[in-house]
This record gives structure tokens, sequence and C-alpha cells, in this order.
């Protein structure tokens, strides 16, 4: 029997080396990847069976990445590992189509388990916020999603490549748009969010889990 295949996203090698040790056993890994496009890419390549993605990653935060994998292969299972342990940055995951949100201190107890479910096709959720999240649907409904609502997710993904310190020019290559179409989206994003500066910028993008510090 074909084990089942993992593609696995995160921008530290170290977890991913441990992240390797903790699967295999059990799972045909069949890639890494360490930045949100890779993942994108990888994943329309290699097919996989179920994807473990980190939030926070470069080039493009994992939500958003895994937003639009959805869109082109709904059937693939999605468990994030991460290292927020808040109710908001799981919404996001599960609106954007995953099957499960695990803390990365509690990956050796409950990772496999969470797999198994989403493979299944179950949710799991990390216990130490399931009550939170609950309570959060049955009252208020899901706060918004940690890469803000009210951005388009072209505006998500250059918000975030602001954020890291790219330029204009650097930005409209690797989306293939000109630098002055990355100049007006920079602008709205910022009349959106009502900020002034690029710091700001970077602050929200830290506040809403789009980069890591």
């Amino acid at each position: 029997m074909n084990k089942p295949r993992i593609l696995l996203a995160d921008d530290h090698k170290i977890v991913l080396e441990g992240l390797k040790g903790l699967l295999e056993p059990e799972f045909e890994l069949v890639g890494t990847v360490e930045d949100g496009r890779a993942l994108m890419n990888q994943a329309a390549k290699l097919r996989p069976d179920v994807i473990v993605a980190d939030i926070s990653m470069p080039r493009l935060n994992g939500i958003d990445a895994v937003r639009q994998i959805k869109k082109n292969d709904p059937s693939v299972k999605v468990v994030f590992l991460t290292m927020h342990p808040d109710v908001t940055y799981a919404a996001g995951a599960f609106e954007a189509g995953a099957s499960g949100f695990v803390l990365k201190h509690s990956a050796s107890s409950e990772l496999i388990t969470a797999i198994r479910e989403a493979l299944r096709g179950r949710t799991y959720v990390t216990p130490l916020i399931a009550g939170d999240l609950i309570r959060t649907y049955q009252g208020k409904g899901f706060p918004s999603a940690p890469s803000s609502a009210e951005l388009s997710s072209r505006q998500r993904e250059i918000l975030q490549l602001l954020a890291e310190g790219k330029s204009a020019k650097e930005i409209g290559v690797l989306l293939n748009i000109s630098a002055r179409t990355v100049e007006f989206h920079k602008y709205r994003i910022m009349e959106l969010l009502q900020i002034k500066t690029s710091a700001e910028l970077v602050q929200y993008a830290v506040k809403h889990g789009l980069i890591s510090v």
C-alpha cells in the first residue's frame, strides 16, 4: 500500500529536518520548500496528498499561498503548523481551506494525528485553542483573517513583499507587472489601511502574520 504523499513548507531548515524525522516512518515526503511561492509551484508540480505549511513565510505567507493552491486543487489537504496560538490565525487558516491547525511546540504529539484526520476528511484543531475557536464561532463568528479582509489577494502579495524590503522594480519582476503598477497598489494599500509610512507598513505586516520577525 502506498504511503500518503506529504509536501513540507517552512522557512527554517532545522524545522524541516525535524519534521522529516517525525513523518518519514509513516508518510512519503515528496518535497520541502522554504517560501510561499515555491509552495505554490511545487504543489502544482508534485500534487501531494497533504501539505504541511507554516503561516509566516517569505515572498508569500502560508494562508494566501494555500488559498490559491486550493482554488487549483480543492482535493489537497492542508495542515498548518505554526508558532501563533491565536484564534485569528486559525480562523484565517480554515477560511483558506485548511483541515488542521497545530502549534509547533506540540508537533511531536499532534501533527501525525492532524494529518491522519485530514486524510479521513476530518478537521483537527490543537486543543490549546479549540475552545476559544468554537466560542468565537458560536458567538460573533470568525474574526477577520490575519491577512486583512479588505485587501485583494494581489494587494496582500505586494504588501508582504514591500514589508520584506523589496523595491517596486523587484516586485514588478517577481509578479510580472510594471513598477508603476506596484506603486499604484502601494498607494491604494496605504490608503485602505490608513497607513502613512513604510515603517507602519512593516509593523502592519508583522502584526498580521504576513512576515515574521
